[in-house]
C-alpha cells in the first residue's frame, strides 16, 4: 500500500492545513500537498488532517515516507492505484480470516500450544462472542474452516464503515497477518502493544529459546507498532457512522484480565 516511498531533503519550514467545503488540505509553506499520482492531498476529517500534517512537520533534514504511514494510507485511497472498491476489501479481509495468525496452534511443542492457548483462546473466544460466530482454531497446516455464516456477518460488519476506514483494516490485517486481533485493537479490547505482541508470540517464543539479532527483533517490533498504530488511527478518524455495536460491554474488561 505505501507505493510511494522516496527519501527526498525536507523542502518546507512549515506545515499547516487549509479547510474548504468541508474538506481539508495540507500546505508546506505555501505550496499545497499532492499524492504520488499529482491530486490535492484532501481528507474529510480535521483531526486526521492535522495527524498527517505532524507526520510531516516530525520530519528532519530528510523526508522519509516509509515511516509516515498515515501519509501513505491517505494517498492510497485518494489515489487508489489498484482500482480498489469497498467490497473488493472487504471480501479480501473476510478471506485473510482462514490464514489468521491466532488461528494456528503448534502440535510439536507443548509449551508453545499451552502460551498459544493462554495468550489466543481469550482472543478467539471473544471474536466468536462478540460477533456471535463460530470458528475453530487448527493444529495443522492446513487452514482453519470459517463457515459461510460466519463470513456473512464479518462482511455485513466491516461493510457497515466507509471506505477509508475499510481500508483501514486492511492496512492492519496486513501489517500483523491477523482479522481477529486487528478487530480487537479496533474495538479497543487490548492496545496497540498488547496487540503486536500477541501477532509476533511464537516469534517470540523461539527468540527466548534461540536468541536472535536484537537490533533487527526490536525494529520489527516497532514497525509493526507503528504501522498498526496508524491503520487504527485510520479507521477511527474515518468512522463517522457504525451501525455495529459491541453485544457485551464488559467484554474489555473481561479479556484485559484474561491476557495479562
Amino acid at each position: 500500500m505505501n507505493y510511494f516511498l522516496a527519501t527526498v531533503k525536507r523542502f518546507y519550514r512549515k506545515t499547516n492545513i487549509l479547510s474548504s467545503d468541508g474538506k481539508f488540505e495540507i500546505t508546506l509553506d505555501q505550496r499545497k500537498l499532492k499524492t504520488p499520482q499529482g491530486k490535492i492531498f484532501q481528507v474529510n476529517s480535521e483531526p486526521l488532517a492535522l495527524a498527517v500534517a505532524a507526520e510531516w512537520d516530525m520530519q528532519k533534514e530528510i523526508v522519509d515516507r516509509s515511516n509516515m504511514h498515515l501519509t501513505a494510507l491517505c494517498n492510497t485511497v485518494i489515489d487508489n492505484p489498484h482500482n480498489h472498491t469497498k467490497e473488493n476489501m472487504v471480501n479480501y479481509i473476510v478471506n485473510c480470516l482462514e490464514m489468521d495468525t491466532i488461528l494456528f496452534h503448534s502440535n510439536e511443542n507443548d509449551e508453545l500450544y499451552k502460551l498459544q492457548m493462554k495468550n489466543w483462546d481469550p482472543l478467539i473466544q471473544w471474536f466468536c462472542d462478540n460477533y456471535a460466530v463460530n470458528i475453530m482454531k487448527t493444529q495443522s497446516i492446513q487452514a482453519p474452516t470459517v463457515p459461510s455464516e460466519t463470513k456473512a456477518v464479518l462482511i455485513r460488519h466491516l461493510m457497515s464503515y466507509n471506505y477509508n476506514a475499510v481500508h483501514g483494516f486492511m492496512y492492519g490485517v496486513d501489517a500483523i497477518k491477523s482479522v481477529i486481533l486487528t478487530l480487537a485493537a479496533a474495538e479497543r479490547v487490548i492496545s496497540i502493544k498488547e496487540t503486536v505482541r500477541q501477532s509476533r508470540l511464537e516469534e517470540d517464543y523461539q527468540v527466548s529459546h534461540w536468541g536472535s539479532v536484537e537490533w533487527f527483533h526490536d525494529h520489527n517490533k516497532y514497525d509493526l507498532q507503528t504501522r498498526l498504530a496508524a491503520a487504527i488511527l485510520f479507521v477511527h478518524l474515518n468512522s463517522y457512522s457504525v451501525s455495529y455495536q459491541p453485544k457485551n460491554d464488559n467484554t474489555n474488561v473481561k479479556i484485559s484480565k484474561l491476557v495479562k
